[in-house]
């Protein structure tokens, strides 16, 4: 198993690292592991995207992983959370990425923010990433990392502290992103009358409390991960970690503040649609009350009566006509007094 594009679709990378650099070829596993335990400074990694069981069984029989955690690697669909079985540890992660809508406050029910999840194997000479879901922006970790020799020097450590490093500015990269569109439809809540404001806010709060369950749980596996027990002894790589574990802090306390401001904003939303819609149940009210008026006198004198009082005057029809303007001008009076019209 080299570097290359499976059948199955899992695009596999398999490079062995020695202190401080990668070898520049890739390595079939099994002569990456016989290179591992021929020499202990040595690690290898191994990255798979969304593998099928036949092709991961090869990895997991190469390095003795847990079945447990093998099943949920390959079935995805899990929490952040850091497990130990044996001396090797087992470690999940959520990706976000923003999705690529010109207009955030458009129709679409397409979610606005992608998710996937990173499963990361790491024990003594070999860390494996298993990914899931759009994690495009993990690709250049392994360049990166090569052009910091101190780092690698680390050992697998070294990529778990990475890996999680560029996940959480993901995480802070899409709140951002949320936050300025949080502001805009804070914004055209109090100044405009649009009819889509409510849906598009309530798209906002879903996408919010989606990436806070993404984000939020793993706050207890970075604590853990930042002992340098964990970690293998290496206090830099502690250090390391516990700022990843600042900066998801907060990520964590911004994605929470925009989803309190999302929630009064909806309710502004809520209040002005209310009260919109009063304004037109009076208006409707007021306009009844001023039509009833001609449509009552019109309907006496449907009645086509012989003995009609003004019959025989003059002036009577123009009379009961200026009193129906009069009467309905005096509701209309009333009425706008009132701000109803």
């Amino acid at each position: 198993m080299t570097g290359h594009d499976t059948p199955s679709g899992a695009v596999v990378t398999c490079a062995l690292y020695e202190p401080g650099r990668q070898r520049p070829e890739l390595l079939p596993l099994h002569r990456a592991v016989a290179a591992v335990r021929a020499k202990r400074d040595r690690f290898v990694w191994v990255g798979l995207h969304a593998p099928r069981a036949g092709r991961f069984q090869s990895v997991a029989d190469a390095f003795d992983l847990h079945p447990l955690a093998v099943e949920d690697a390959l079935h995805a669909h899990q929490r952040p959370k850091l497990e130990r079985y044996g001396s090797t540890l087992f470690l999940v992660l959520k990706s976000a990425v923003v999705a690529q809508h010109d207009d955030i406050l458009s129709d679409t029910e397409d979610d606005l923010v992608a998710s996937g999840e990173v499963m990361v194997f790491m024990g003594e000479g070999f860390i494996v990433v298993v990914r899931h879901g759009p994690s495009s922006h993990l690709v250049g970790v392994r360049k990166r990392l090569g052009a910091r020799p101190e780092l690698l020097a680390h050992g697998a450590a070294a990529v778990l502290w990475a890996l999680t490093s560029t996940l959480v500015d993901q995480y802070l990269e899409v709140a951002q992103w949320l936050a300025a569109r949080v502001d805009q439809a804070e914004a055209d809540t109090y100044t405009a009358e649009r009819g889509r404001d409510i849906g598009r806010i309530y798209q906002l709060k879903r996408e919010l409390l989606n990436l806070r369950r993404a984000v939020a749980p793993l706050e207890a596996p970075l604590r853990q991960l930042a002992d340098p027990q964990m970690s293998g002894g290496d206090t830099a790589i502690a250090h390391a970690l516990r700022d990843v574990l600042g900066r998801h802090t907060h990520a964590t306390e911004q994605i929470t503040a925009l989803v309190h401001i999302v929630d009064a904003t909806l309710s502004l939303a809520l209040a002005r649609t209310r009260e919109q819609q009063n304004d037109g149940l009076r208006r409707i009210s007021a306009i009844a009350a001023i039509i009833a008026v001609p449509v009552m006198v019109a309907g006496v004198y449907g009645m086509n009566f012989v003995h009609v009082p003004e019959h025989l005057w003059v002036f009577g029809y123009p009379l009961v006509i200026g009193a129906t303007v009069l009467a309905c001008s005096l509701i209309y009076r009333a009425f706008r007094r009132r701000h109803w019209l």
